[in-house]
């Protein structure tokens, strides 16, 4: 029951054609690609005005203090969930004492 069942494999009917013949091919070495320099794409450079990095440091604590608040959500409801398991521990070891 727990073997496993391997699959037979068919023997093939009927003409089979021969395996193709591969023949190998000549390899010719060539120079190596050109090391040209490609030019520098002209970008602007990133302009922190007053705005931005006010805009900046206010998404960032925003995000810091979202995060943290689910964090400690997360931690308070691990912490309940503690309490009431130990309450009902403690419970249910009182009564079977008394039995």
């Amino acid at each position: 029951m727990f073997r496993p069942k391997v699959p037979t494999m068919p023997h093939p009917t009927g003409l089979t054609t021969p395996p193709a013949v591969v023949e190998p091919t000549a390899v010719t070495p060539h120079a190596p690609a050109s090391t040209a320099a490609t030019p520098a794409l002209n970008r602007p450079a990133v302009q922190l005005t007053p705005g931005t990095v006010l805009a900046l440091v206010g998404g960032g604590t925003a995000v810091v203090l979202v995060v943290g608040a689910v964090l400690v959500s997360m931690l308070l409801a691990v912490a309940l969930t503690a309490a009431s398991v130990a309450v009902c521990a403690v419970a249910i070891r009182s009564v079977v004492a008394r039995r």
